[in-house]
């Protein structure tokens, strides 16, 4: 799983030529631990297919501010360089699942 911050976030995020999930996480926040494992083995399951990485909102404002992100965990499914589609709150692992197929 790749740590993301704003000044790594254009190369691995809009440069990436896989699909991408971006967990908008916070380390005060219940809901985002509470999907932290399905994340954790999404990333396994998909390796080489999808890259998943985690994004420290508190410690990279400007990329939380420019995605509109205002409700965690937002999750961000990237294509292309563009956000493909998001799931904002806690969600089963099925439906994490489920939106990552969609991108491949």
């Amino acid at each position: 799983m790749v740590i993301l911050n704003d000044s790594n976030f254009e190369q691995e995020v809009i440069k990436s030529e896989l699909p991408v999930l971006v967990d908008f996480y916070a380390d005060w926040c219940g809901p985002c631990k509470m999907i932290e494992p399905a994340i954790e083995e999404l990333s396994s399951e998909y390796e080489g297919r999808v890259k998943v990485c985690r994004l420290n909102v508190d410690d990279a404002g400007q990329t939380a501010a420019k995605y509109r992100v205002s409700s965690i965990p937002f999750i961000g499914f990237f294509k292309s360089g563009d956000l493909a589609d998001q799931i904002i709150g806690a969600v089963p692992k099925g439906t994490l699942k489920a939106k990552m197929d969609s991108l491949l």
